[in-house]
């Protein structure tokens, strides 16, 4: 799994990556909430650990901005020292998935996340995904825009499936290469053909484009709200490494 911790304690954020990576899981940290909450937002996480006091901005107020404003259901465990059942009662009122109070073991930790994500697998097998009027049905693979529907070839709707669920967080060329191909993608650059076929399908004929290049990076599919929230992008086919 990729975790992304929000915590301002260096040394249990040592001791999570010591335990946690050693495991083969991926962390990133933040130190404080304003960087957690932009790290939350333009890189795809599959869980969040969240401290709940926090320098810049506190973890209550991180996490009503990821569900209120950017809309990110990724699942989010508040991690705090505060055990009183109105602290509990608020965190989960702000949208935590989960709380676990300080001191706590590292196994349980895990075993929870690993629960979290389980449970919004479920959730993403049935949930239809839409992005600004982009919508698309996993049950029945139906995409449409504004109503109409797209045509779309199985690999371009497995890449779209993919960009929607980061939404609006950008995507690597290697996440969707792997989607695609798993560990033996083919000779050439046979992503930005996809990509291409993709971006003809959903933006061409509408003014709102939806499918963003990051050069050297990869891939983002948003609808604009949030135009400050990562490195500049760019809709030329040509880019994308």
């Amino acid at each position: 799994m990729r975790l992304l911790v929000v915590e301002d304690n260096r040394s249990l954020v040592a001791n999570l990556f010591e335990y946690f990576e050693a495991r083969g899981h991926t962390l990133d940290a933040a130190p404080d909430g304003q960087t957690g909450f932009h790290l939350a937002i333009t890189q795809p996480y599959d869980a969040i650990v969240l401290d709940w006091m926090l320098p810049r901005l506190d973890g209550r107020e991180v996490l009503r901005r990821l569900r209120e404003e950017a809309h990110c259901d990724v699942p989010v465990l508040m991690l705090t020292a505060r055990d009183e059942l109105p602290d509990k009662i608020a965190g989960f009122r702000a949208g935590a998935d989960d709380y676990l109070t300080k001191p706590f073991a590292l196994p349980e930790l895990e075993v929870r996340l690993e629960a979290l994500m389980a449970r919004a697998a479920g959730r993403g097998r049935s949930r239809v995904l839409q992005v600004a009027d982009l919508r698309y049905d996993p049950t029945t693979l139906e995409v449409t825009r504004q109503g109409r529907a797209l045509r779309l070839y199985p690999a371009c709707r497995k890449l779209l499936e993919v960009l929607m669920q980061a939404s609006p967080a950008a995507v690597t060329r290697e996440r969707l290469e792997r989607a695609l191909w798993g560990d033996d993608p083919p000779d050439g650059d046979m992503l930005r053909s996809h990509v291409y076929e993709l971006r003809r399908s959903v933006d061409g004929p509408y003014p709102l484009k939806l499918i963003h290049t990051l050069p050297r990076v990869g891939y983002r599919l948003f609808d604009g709200s949030l135009a400050d929230a990562g490195p500049p992008e760019t809709n030329e086919v040509a880019d994308g490494r």
